[in-house]
C-alpha cells in the first residue's frame, strides 16, 4: 500500500463519516468537510492514484492547455480531453434558450462542431479568462498606457533561478476583476513554490474540491507541473502539498467512494520526461510501472 492512496482513502472515509450535507451550485448536493491537506514526497513516486485507473492523457492534456495560456476547449476536444465540455455546453444552451431563439444542438453534436468548425469554436468553445489566461496573460495597465501581459509562469521560473529563497514564488488564478467573465471561477486558485537543499516543493490551494472525480486529477496535474518546473530550474523534486477548502463528495458519488475506499493500492509509478518546453506547453512523458485497480465511473456535475 502506498501512502498517497492511503491518505486519499482516509479522506474519503472522513467525508463519508463526518461530512455534512450541503446544497451546491449544481443542484446535486454534497457531503462536505472543510480544511484538509494532502502531502506527498515526490521521492516516493509519481502521484497517480492506483485504487482506480486514472485518465492520464486527459490530465496531461489539460495541464498543457493551462500552460499554453489557452481558454478555449477546442484544443482539449481535438486532443481527446472532454472534462470542460459540459461548462461550455451550458453557456451555449442558455444562449439558445434566451437569446438565439433556435433549437440547440445535442451535446454530442456540439462537441463535434467545436472540433471541426473553427468559427463556431471561437464563439462557443470560449470559457472566459480562466486558468490559462491568468497563468500566462494577466492584463496590467500603467495609467493611460496600453495594457500589457504579465506571464506568471515565466516570471516564476525566472525568480526561482534568480532568488530561490524568495517567499514570492507564487502564481494566482483568482482575479477578482475577471471572475464574472469566467464560465467557472477557479477551484484550484493558486500555488506557491519553495526551495530548500536543492529541492523544489509545490503547494496548491483549492477552494472547492470534487473529491472523487476532480481531486485525483489535481494531485497528478500539480505533481507533473512540479516535475516540469524542476526540469526548467535544474532542481530536484521535493514535496507536493494540497490545501483543500470545501472538500466534498457529491451525493451521487457516495457508493463509488465507498468502493474505492476499500480497495488495495499498488506501488506508485515513475515518470520519464522528454522534449520539455514548459513555456510552450509542450512535453512528452512516459508513465512507467503504473498498475491500478479498474476504473470507477461516476457522473460529472456541472
Amino acid at each position: 500500500m502506498n501512502n498517497l492512496d492511503l491518505q486519499y482513502q482516509n479522506l474519503l472515509q472522513d467525508i463519508l463519516l463526518e461530512g455534512k450535507e450541503k446544497t451546491d451550485r449544481t443542484g446535486t448536493g454534497t457531503k462536505s468537510v472543510f480544511g484538509k491537506q494532502i502531502r506527498h514526497k515526490m521521492s516516493e513516486g509519481f502521484p497517480l492514484l492506483t485504487t482506480k485507473k486514472m485518465a492520464i492523457k486527459s490530465i496531461m492534456t489539460e495541464l498543457k492547455w493551462f500552460l499554453r495560456g489557452e481558454t478555449n476547449i477546442r484544443y482539449l476536444v481535438r486532443n481527446g480531453c472532454n472534462i470542460w465540455n459540459g461548462d461550455a455546453y451550458k453557456t451555449y444552451q442558455r444562449a439558445c434558450m434566451y437569446e438565439l431563439d433556435r433549437d440547440e444542438l445535442t451535446m454530442e453534436e456540439f462537441v463535434k462542431k467545436i472540433k471541426t468548425n473553427e468559427s463556431f469554436a471561437r464563439v462557443w468553445g470560449e470559457l472566459g479568462p480562466v486558468y490559462g489566461k491568468q497563468w500566462r496573460r494577466v492584463e496590467k495597465r500603467h495609467g493611460s498606457s496600453p495594457t500589457y501581459k504579465v506571464d506568471q509562469i515565466k516570471n516564476l521560473i525566472e525568480l526561482i533561478k534568480e532568488n530561490p529563497n524568495s517567499r514570492r514564488l507564487m502564481v494566482n488564478s483568482w482575479n477578482p476583476a475577471e471572475l464574472d467573465e469566467m464560465v467557472l471561477p477557479p477551484c484550484h486558485y493558486g500555488f506557491q513554490c519553495y526551495v530548500n537543499d536543492g529541492k523544489l516543493s509545490l503547494m496548491w490551494n483549492q477552494r472547492s474540491v470534487d473529491t472523487f472525480l476532480g481531486l485525483p486529477f489535481n494531485i497528478a496535474s500539480y505533481g507533473m507541473l512540479l516535475l516540469l518546473l524542476c526540469e526548467e530550474t535544474k532542481l530536484e523534486p521535493g514535496e507536493l502539498i494540497g490545501n483543500l477548502g470545501d472538500t466534498h463528495l457529491y451525493l451521487n458519488h457516495l457508493e463509488q467512494a465507498e468502493e474505492q475506499r476499500l480497495r488495495k493500492s499498488f506501488q506508485l509509478p515513475s515518470v520519464k520526461l522528454s522534449n520539455v518546453n514548459l513555456l510552450d506547453g509542450e512535453f512528452d512523458y512516459e508513465i512507467i510501472g503504473y498498475q491500478s485497480q479498474p476504473t470507477i465511473k461516476a457522473p460529472l456535475s456541472n
